[in-house]
C-alpha cells in the first residue's frame, strides 16, 4: 500500500527536488508483487547454476534461460508501463514541457536498452 505522504502512482521528490532517489516511487504499493517475481526469477537463476554444475545438457539450460529472460523481460514491461502511467503522464500535466520531454526521452531511452538485450 502507498504511504501517506505519497498517493499511490506518484513519487516523493528527492533532495534535490528532482525525482531521483526519492522514497517512494509508483511502484511502492505493489513492491511486494514485484519483489516475489524477481526472487522467483532469482530462483530460476540459480537452478540454472546448479544444471551447469551438474553438467546438465545445454538445451535443457538454454531453455532455463529463455524462460528467467522472459521473466526478466515481464517485469521490465511492467515497470516501463507503470512509468509511463504515472511519471510521464504526471510530467506531461505540470505544465513544465522540459519535464515532460525529459520524462519521455527517459522511457524511449529506456525501450532502447530493452530492445538491446
Amino acid at each position: 500500500m502507498a504511504s501517506e505522504e505519497t498517493p499511490h502512482g506518484a513519487h516523493a521528490p528527492g533532495p534535490d527536488g528532482g525525482d531521483h532517489g526519492s522514497d517512494h516511487y509508483w511502484y511502492h504499493g505493489d513492491k511486494a508483487a514485484l519483489t516475489r517475481r524477481l526472487k522467483r526469477i532469482e530462483g530460476q537463476i540459480r537452478g540454472i547454476q546448479r544444471m551447469v554444475d551438474d553438467d546438465q545438457y545445454c538445451i535443457d539450460i538454454l531453455t532455463q534461460i529463455s524462460a528467467s529472460t522472459k521473466g526478466l523481460q515481464a517485469v521490465a514491461l511492467n515497470l516501463l508501463e507503470g512509468h509511463l502511467a504515472h511519471c510521464v503522464a504526471e510530467a506531461q500535466t505540470s505544465g513544465d514541457p522540459t519535464a515532460a520531454e525529459a520524462k519521455v526521452k527517459e522511457a524511449s531511452d529506456a525501450v532502447a536498452r530493452l530492445l538491446r538485450t
